[in-house]
């Protein structure tokens, strides 16, 4: 009897989206990579001859394609000790990629590279208030937070950050832990029914509303869509920035460990384990 050939999980999200995923080392292909980020950002992050040198140096530098059209591109590089392990520093999708799974079809290429080139970890960081991009990371690829970075970057000044503290969350992806090899065979990493205090919630008015962070587990809320309440009250966005600082900055400074993210948006977070 045959073997039951099973596609590697790269191939199968790549697949999924509707994607061709792969390697990028031409000019025109790179500023095409450069010129998404700045139609997802509104600044240079990047420039086309930074992208060749890292690339020609053996970093990471990759695009996802519908046909000729370029729907997301993604960037690492190594970090310490040499290639053990890869710093994914910026990805991003395009609009006309949203909701196909591009991302997750980009990260899944990202570790099939990285392993090959004989990294088991993968950190990059994100903002903690962004709660799509903590779901993405803590339940879609069950990469874990290690560090709370306030204003890690400085001020940026582009159309996502704006001119705010730029709080991040330093976070491994470990490519061999079984909870990561069952994320990219599509099972999710999420939290249910966990039972916790809320050491920060969101209030009626919209705004945070801290509470008692001393229970062996706490739950730390960030708000549905912080990006839209920057737009929309800019006084609010700095009000939560400051809040979730203090709760969960203060947690994981303490020893606290972030072991995963709920249903509620909410960060499950660990004060006492085994």
């Amino acid at each position: 009897m045959a073997e039951l050939v099973t596609e590697p999980p790269e191939v199968a999200a790549a697949a999924a989206a509707g994607v061709v995923v792969r390697e990028l080392a031409g000019v025109p292909e790179l500023t095409a990579v450069c010129a998404l980020f700045r139609s997802i950002w509104g600044g240079t992050l990047v420039t086309a001859e930074l992208l060749k040198a890292l690339a020609a140096a053996g970093n990471y530098v990759a695009g996802a394609f519908d046909g000729d059209r370029l729907l997301g591109g993604c960037l690492g590089f190594f970090g310490h000790p040499a290639k053990g392990s890869l710093h994914s520093h910026i990805a991003g999708v395009a609009r006309a990629g949203s909701g196909r799974g591009v991302g997750f079809a980009l990260k899944l290429h990202q570790r099939a590279w990285a392993l090959r080139e004989g990294a088991t970890r993968v950190s990059w960081t994100f903002d903690p208030l962004v709660r799509r991009n903590a779901h993405f990371n803590l339940a879609k690829l069950a990469a874990r937070p290690v560090r709370y970075l306030p204003d890690f970057y400085g001020p940026m000044g582009d159309a996502i950050n704006g001119s705010g503290a730029t709080d991040r969350l330093m976070t491994v992806w470990d490519l061999t832990s079984p909870a990561v090899e069952a994320a990219v065979r599509g099972r999710l990493s999420l939290v249910d029914d966990v039972t916790g205090a809320p050491a920060l919630s969101g209030g009626t008015d919209g705004g945070p509303v801290p509470g008692p962070a001393d229970a062996p587990v706490v739950l730390v809320a960030v708000p549905p869509d912080i990006e839209a309440v920057r737009v929309s009250d800019p006084g609010l966005g700095r009000v939560w920035r400051i809040a979730l600082r203090e709760v969960l900055h203060g947690l994981m400074t303490g020893g606290a460990r972030v072991t995963g993210f709920d249903r509620a948006g909410r960060y499950v977070v660990a004060r006492e384990w085994p």
